[in-house]
């Protein structure tokens, strides 16, 4: 493989995974099943937790297993496909990191995306089963004891990478989790925020419209309130 080839074929990977990554499934599955757009409700993130405020757990299962197959898929393509291209862990991290910046910043949504969660459990599944396992494993116990999904995910963000390193090694497999898990974390600032202040939503609760800011009285409503 030429010099050109061995730039031009990763890139090109990196792009058809966030090509794919901008596929913003709770928005596609939410407008399949009739219901509403998810970023207009609860958080306003189109993810998988938000879909299930709805109280459709059907559309909240498909969102997550499409976002995760979005994250797995395509690392996983090079990995079976890549050899012969001379694609190998650096591509399919490369990939991965692309399929996840893709669902944060869809191309193909206003690049208003979600946290990531799933595609990154995706994606992590893709580059080392083993470790999805236990990040996996990671997520269900803390979400199991707090009832956060939020605080499951920002814990599981920062002990994938820590497992990667420990029990393997560093190279480009570890880079991409710890990029993809500072990003994690930084999409859940908010979160962060409400779980410190005790009002953070808990898994399966349903929560009303997105917060506006309150519109100032007409002239007719004031003069209502005076009379």
């Amino acid at each position: 493989m030429t010099g050109m080839q061995e730039t031009l074929f990763p890139l090109l990977a990196a792009l058809g995974g966030y090509l794919i990554g901008s596929l913003s499934f709770a928005v596609i599955v939410s407008r399949a099943m009739g219901l509403s757009d998810p970023r207009s409700y609860g958080s306003g993130n189109p993810g998988a937790t938000n879909v299930l405020r709805s109280g459709n757990k059907a559309a909240a299962v498909l969102t997550l297993v499409f976002d995760a197959l979005k994250g797995y898929l395509p690392v996983l393509a090079v990995a079976i496909w890549g050899p012969r291209f001379g694609l190998g862990e650096g591509t399919a991290a490369l990939v991965g990191l692309g399929a996840f910046l893709g669902h944060l910043w869809p191309v193909f949504f206003r690049f208003q995306g979600g946290k990531g969660v799933a595609t990154a459990a995706g994606v992590i599944f893709g580059l080392n089963p083993i470790l999805g396992v236990a990040t996996l494993a990671t997520w269900l116990i803390i979400a199991w004891f707090s009832r956060y999904s939020s605080l499951a995910a920002i814990v599981s963000a920062a002990f994938a990478p820590i497992y990667q390193l420990l029990i393997w090694e560093a190279g480009p497999t570890a880079l991409a989790l710890i990029i993809m898990g500072l990003l994690l974390v930084w999409r859940h600032q908010a979160n962060i925020r409400k779980l410190l202040a005790g009002t953070e939503s808990k898994l399966g609760q349903k929560a009303g419209p997105t917060a506006h800011p309150a519109s100032k009285p007409t002239h007719a409503a004031k003069a209502r309130k005076k009379s």
